[in-house]
């Protein structure tokens, strides 16, 4: 099959048809390849990782349960190598289209299913979110996104990189149909109330450039009339900075002890960035990883301080638009780092966040997210869909 998206995996395209009559009958879907298809090789977006590996006998748990809801497969997606980046470039399988920004990466690690969503090729996708990778994309590709509460959603089937960090969330460009999965996941629908307090978080705006800020102020304002009440509050009193440190310590470590086997056994082929990453990882010292806990615990403080019953904190969900495609390593570390500020709250405190679609700098997508304390994944949908058709 063509792919002018240059979203899913080279090879044949699979297929798979859902149970008729059930929630989402009639839609389709993407599936991200670090989730298992039964009868499909996992390819984790490098040659080297399906080596030696059995060709799964099961769907992984969010595949089987969207298939028996009705939702069709329609092919399996690219990804960033073995989820290790933020911005979608893959040196083994090529850069998906930004189809909202054609000349601009799509984000990463789940790239191909936001391309995939973006470019209308389906109704809804599934990705992973670690450090970043359904907000980022979802944010560059104008997309509603999620990343659930950590360890909400069952990980059976996925490939791991993080346990403490890993998350399977969904892009989808309907808001509507963005919660209809979600009902579908957490097995209950959205609720009619929605939360009546939204936090500004000052710093995370603060980080951002002043026209991705100036961009989404309407949208801050709509959502705060929609919620009723607002008020502004810093979201990382150590600064936004420290609870990304502690963030990159904790889950780079636990990247390496994950795929250490891999890579003592299969030598595989990597980008620089991609094993440079992997080697860094290595030198973290055991006093790093026990003040990096300690932060953790800190910033898991804040957010319960800051999220009570009904409320929601809102933040840009990138610092900038996508960065134009094929930009010099030199320049993309920079903007990895200053984009991780604004996502390591997520793997570092396990809250829910969505993706919000609808501003543009110099008509390019940038998002604002709305986050809730952990268990509230049906509250920020409902949000979603309700904040869609104030918008229309």
């Amino acid at each position: 099959m063509t792919d002018p998206l240059n979203a899913f995996v080279p090879g044949p395209r699979c297929a798979i048809a859902g149970r008729p009559g059930g929630a989402l009958d009639g839609l389709s879907f993407a599936v991200k390849d670090l989730i298992d298809i039964a009868g499909i090789p996992t390819g984790g977006g490098t040659p080297d990782w399906p080596t030696g590996r059995t060709i799964p006998a099961e769907h992984a748990w969010v595949v089987a349960q969207l298939l028996a809801a009705g939702a069709s497969v329609i092919g399996k997606t690219i990804t960033d190598e073995v989820s290790l980046g933020i911005l979608g470039e893959n040196a083994h399988d090529g850069t998906p289209l930004n189809p909202a920004a054609p000349d601009r990466v799509p984000g990463g690690s789940s790239s191909g299913s936001a391309s995939a969503v973006a470019g209308e090729a389906c109704d809804f996708a599934l990705g992973t979110d670690t450090g970043g990778s359904v907000r980022v994309p979802a944010s560059f590709c104008g997309l509603y996104g999620i990343r659930p509460t950590h360890g909400r959603l069952d990980f059976t089937g996925i490939t791991v990189q993080a346990p403490d960090s890993d998350t399977v969330g969904w892009f989808a460009r309907d808001a509507g149909i963005f919660a209809r999965v979600g009902a579908v996941l957490f097995g209950a629908p959205c609720p009619s109330k929605l939360p009546t307090k939204l936090i500004i978080a000052t710093d995370a705006f603060g980080l951002a450039d002043p026209a991705v800020a100036a961009a989404l102020q309407p949208m801050v304002h709509r959502l705060a009339a929609l919620l009723g009440h607002s008020a502004e509050r810093i979201l990382a009193p150590p600064g936004l900075t420290a609870w990304q440190g502690a963030q990159r310590v904790l889950q780079s470590s636990q990247s390496l002890q994950t795929f250490a086997p891999w890579l003592d056994r299969q030598n595989p082929r990597l980008a620089f960035n991609v094993a440079r990453g992997l080697v860094l990882a290595s030198q973290i010292t055991d006093a790093d990883r026990t003040r990096s806990a300690l932060i953790r615990l800190e910033a898991r403080a804040r957010m319960r301080h800051l999220l009570q019953p009904g409320t929601v904190i809102c933040l840009p969900t990138t610092p900038f638009p996508a960065p134009l495609r094929g930009l010099p390593l030199s320049t993309l570390n920079v903007l990895r780092e200053r984009m991780s500020c604004l996502t390591s709250h997520g793997g570092l405190t396990g809250v829910p966040q969505v993706n919000l679609p609808g501003a543009t700098v110099d008509g390019t997508p940038v998002g604002l997210s709305i986050i809730g304390a952990p268990g509230t994944d049906l509250e920020l949908l409902a949000i979603a869909r309700n904040f869609a058709g104030q918008a229309l």
